[in-house]
């Protein structure tokens, strides 16, 4: 009986299917959506969340708004850039699905 238990945990880790690494994108990120994800995390990871003092943050390292292109970021173009993206994700996962 272990042994069956240990197969599926296994298993349940183990699925061979590297896509599910990725599963909720539709598409892969673009080199600007990648860095404004690398510096949210180092960000957050600083403990901040508050929405303008992060867009003060994103705008003093001079990281560049993935899909309107600006670098002056406030608490409202913070708003805007992540609902596009997440609008953008949403239908590039409904039209191709899991594992970009």
């Amino acid at each position: 009986m272990d042994a069956f238990k240990d197969r599926l945990s296994q298993r349940a880790a183990d699925t061979g299917r590297a896509d599910l690494a990725h599963q909720s994108r539709g598409r892969p990120l673009t080199e600007a959506e990648d860095a404004l994800a690398t510096a949210l995390m180092r960000i957050y990871g600083t403990g901040e969340h508050d929405f303008g003092r992060v867009a003060a943050a994103l705008e003093a390292e001079g990281v560049k708004a993935p899909v309107s292109g600006r670098t002056d970021w406030s608490e409202a173009l913070l708003a805007e850039e992540l609902s596009a993206l997440n609008a953008d994700f949403d239908a590039a996962y409904a039209e191709r699905g899991y594992g970009a």
